[in-house]
């Protein structure tokens, strides 16, 4: 079972990395079309308003997001799959 669960893990991880950034970028459309205040709306009036400092600081603020699931995927891999990490 250990041996089956580690290989079986490296495709669910791999998926769940574009996922997770998907769910965390996708409030920008979930928030405009609903109206609920948030940072995808902040962000799509700002777009709509040319405030670029907000723009710049929410894209920051989705990138970091992004990035830091990439990184926990790629940890993921290590924790899952002690070969991955010596190469």
């Amino acid at each position: 079972m250990r041996h089956v669960l580690r290989n079986g893990l490296i495709p669910v991880v791999t998926t769940l990395g574009p996922a997770l950034a998907a769910l965390i970028t996708g409030t920008i459309i979930v928030e405009n079309v609903f109206g609920v205040p948030g940072m995808g709306y902040l962000f799509i009036q700002s777009i709509t308003a040319r405030d670029y400092p907000v723009i710049m600081g929410t894209t920051l603020f989705y990138a970091f997001f992004v990035v830091l699931g990439n990184l926990l995927v790629d940890v993921t891999y290590g924790v899952v799959d002690p070969r991955i990490k010596a190469g």
